[in-house]
């Protein structure tokens, strides 16, 4: 029986001087088979290649590892903050509006993880019952229960605050999240301009019905997704429904300004209430909240295909999308941090459209008498 060794081979190794040219320096002695010897040598030979190829390229081969290694950093900076805490949720009731896609079910993910019971608030239940069923199954908390909640029908606003108000015993973290962006000109089932309705007049509402609970359950929290855009947003109070004029773009930002005034005056009126409320700016990423934009836009939508381009480099995961939200439900540190503006888990300053005090108070009236609070 053969013992399997092969025969000893000897093989140049090779380099290149000073002017490029390929030269022998030393010799290498293998133990090997035929096979094994022709592999080294191929090796050799493509190692050779290779640095002949990189000395001949020099520029273009730096450039692409100096673009590649930017890049690299440049995502790693746009993929923004990081929520740290290891703070469990056992025992607690966390409520999350829009949570079966995006964001919303990713943070309906992480706090699951961490013990909570997730109450899914979704206007679709198919949608609602596979996320639910995901995030039973990836975190093996069993305790993920399914609502229905239209934030576009005060009416369902209603049914879904007296449910929560009958049946739980406690909400210690709501976090109005779902939202709607640059759609056409829709109306909601009571008549408001969809944006306006949707991502301000339902979540106001929401919240309001569950004010009490929340405060019988402190120490609590009101999480506000809002956006960037915000400080492009103007409340007009002369045609609050842009049933005058209606641009798809300015109607969202209204929209997302109007979340950041409801928060600041939110956290005023709850001054040692023991339930806090902060807003946030998750980043640009890539979710179901831009499926309108084609719809609205046309044809014309293809006019921002480079812009798109160049986001979608930068563009952040889903995951990293969700941190500041989750940083401002779990963080222990931020237990009594009320009223501020948030962006990759760090409190940012506010535009001065942010903090107009008179106009978050105006707008407070206005939201009251719009969903029915005050007649």
């Amino acid at each position: 029986m053969g013992t399997g060794r092969g025969k000893r081979r000897l093989l140049k190794i090779t380099s290149f001087d000073a002017t490029g040219h390929k030269v022998t320096t030393g010799h290498c002695l293998f133990n090997c088979t035929k096979d094994t010897s022709k592999m080294a040598s191929k090796y050799f030979d493509l190692t050779g290649d290779i640095v002949e190829f990189t000395r001949a390229h020099c520029p273009i081969v730096l450039s692409a590892v100096v673009g590649g290694v930017g890049l690299y950093f440049l995502r790693r900076y746009f993929a923004g903050g990081l929520c740290r805490s290891p703070a469990r949720l056992d025992g607690k009731t966390v409520i999350i509006t829009g949570a079966n896609t995006g964001i919303g079910k990713e943070t309906a993910r992480d706090l699951a993880a961490r013990g909570a019971r997730v109450i899914l608030a979704c206007r679709d239940l198919t949608k609602a019952k596979t996320a639910a069923a995901e995030i039973r199954k990836s975190t093996g908390n069993g305790n993920i229960v399914i609502e229905q909640l239209d934030l576009a029908s005060l009416a369902s606003v209603r049914t879904f605050a007296t449910i929560i108000n009958e049946r739980e015993p406690n909400v210690n973290i709501l976090v109005n999240n779902a939202g709607v962006m640059m759609c056409p000109q829709w109306k909601t089932e009571d008549g408001f301009e969809m944006q306006f309705g949707t991502n301000h007049l339902g979540h106001f509402l929401l919240t309001n019905l569950l004010l009490d609970k929340l405060k019988k359950s402190a120490p609590s929290r009101v999480v506000i997704v809002s956006a960037r855009l915000y400080d492009g947003g103007k409340i007009n109070f002369d045609d609050i429904n842009a049933e005058r004029s209606y641009s798809p773009f300015g109607a969202y930002c209204q929209s997302k300004l109007a979340n950041v005034l409801f928060m600041r005056e939110l956290a005023q009126r709850l001054e040692g209430t023991g339930v806090t409320a902060n807003a946030l700016h998750p980043g640009v990423m890539n979710t179901e909240l831009g499926r309108h934009v084609f719809t609205t836009y046309g044809w014309r939508a293809l006019l921002m295909a480079p812009v798109v381009a160049i986001y979608y480099l930068f563009w952040k995961s889903v995951k990293q999308g969700a941190q500041t939200t989750i940083h401002l439900a779990v963080d222990k540190e931020l237990e009594t941090t009320s009223g501020l503006y948030f962006s990759d888990c760090m409190p940012c300053d506010l535009y001065p459209v942010g903090k107009d005090e008179a106009t978050a108070k105006r707008l407070w009236q206005l939201s009251e008498e719009m969903v029915g609070l005050k007649e």
